[in-house]
């Protein structure tokens, strides 16, 4: 008896052998980064931990595929390392030489995907499925309405316009007053007010007409006798 049940569970891995390989079409690589994720607090990877994964990806397909009931053990791993990475496959809960195909194996991970990674406390990034992307995370909803950023926005060009106005103006103003040229006086109001010419005041011929010089002056009645 026990003979016959070693040869049945040899049988068991040599299918299991033949269907989970790296070159199976439908089979798909997993790589954990446990100790980058936890670090002090990281966990060894064991035969619990690889069950744990099987079963969490028997839940996805059944929430994917939700008329067909699969179990843990209709989920195979082969080429594991202690890196902890290793290849696995789907076989179908009606026929377990059957594997389940690829797209709808990473569809269901993808809907289930933050489930199987809360299982493992590890994130998209430390528990990779090669060939599946990764999920993206939902939009962050602002708590001010759209209506409130907009008239906020506008609002600010509004007094952001109002202030280069401002400062295009002064600095206008004083480029003018720098170009302005100077002013030329008349010459006629220099006649008026004098000329100083190599710091001498000079008068003009109109003040200069009742000034007479007495050297130069000559008596008219003299000049009448002679």
């Amino acid at each position: 008896m026990a003979q016959a049940l070693l040869f049945a569970l040899c049988l068991v891995s040599v299918a299991q052998a033949q269907i989970c390989h790296p070159h199976e079409p439908n089979a798909y690589k997993v790589r954990l980064s446990i100790k980058t994720a936890l670090g002090d607090k990281a966990y060894n990877w064991n035969e619990n931990e690889q069950y744990l994964f099987r079963a969490t990806i028997a839940f996805a397909m059944r929430q994917y595929l939700k008329n067909e009931i699969f179990r843990a053990s209709n989920v195979l791993t082969c080429n594991e390392t202690q890196r902890v990475s290793f290849w696995f496959v789907v076989t179908s809960p009606e026929n377990p030489s059957v594997t389940i195909p690829e797209n709808d194996v990473a569809e269901a991970i993808r809907l289930n995907r933050h489930r199987i990674n809360n299982a493992f406390l590890l994130s998209d990034k430390t528990l990779q499925f090669i060939g599946i992307p990764p999920t993206l995370s939902p939009p962050v909803e602002s708590s001010l309405p759209v209506w409130l950023i907009l008239f906020g926005v506008v609002l600010g060009l509004v007094v952001i316009g109002i202030i280069f106005m401002i400062v295009t103006g002064i600095r206008q103003r004083k480029s003018k007053r720098l170009k302005k040229p100077v002013h030329e006086e008349d010459p006629e109001e220099k006649l008026e007010r004098g000329v100083i010419e190599n710091g001498i005041a000079c008068q003009t011929i109109e003040e200069a007409e009742g000034i007479k010089n007495g050297a130069y002056e000559h008596d008219d009645d003299k000049l009448t006798q002679l």
